[in-house]
């Protein structure tokens, strides 16, 4: 089944479908580490809510956790690449903020398993399962 004919992604005409999946993410920049959960995914970058305001253009080391179904058992894959944040919103009330994240720098076969992942969610039916 072909990526771009799924539909749980948006209809927008991305170079990299994404996924709407809630996956741990931390996010570590000079100042510290900030743990979260991504809100949507693609080979290309994360989306995902944060509780301290980090600015446009930072650098960043990402390590996202993504959970492989084998058989009967969740098999955790890391990947580990670097990140620069495209856009960050503030909610109304200013709790957190909706923070955007391009991997600027990632190995192939990071890559890879990220689209891996996405595609084992659709073509499998459990999208949503780890939601």
């Amino acid at each position: 089944m072909p990526l771009h004919s799924s539909l749980p992604f948006s209809q927008e005409k991305r170079r990299h479908p994404r996924l709407e999946s809630k996956i741990p993410i931390k996010i570590s920049d000079g100042h510290g580490d900030i743990l979260t959960e991504t809100r949507n995914l693609s080979c290309s970058g994360a989306f995902c809510r944060v509780d301290q305001r980090l600015e446009v253009m930072s650098r960043l080391k990402i390590h996202l956790l993504l959970p492989f179904r084998k058989n009967d058992k969740v098999v955790t894959r890391k990947v580990t690449c670097q990140g620069v944040i495209v856009r960050v919103q503030a909610s109304h009330d200013g709790d957190y903020y909706d923070t955007a994240i391009f991997f600027s720098d990632i190995a192939p076969k990071d890559s890879r398993a990220i689209g891996e992942f996405i595609e084992s969610m659709v073509e499998s039916k459990n999208y949503g399962q780890y939601n």
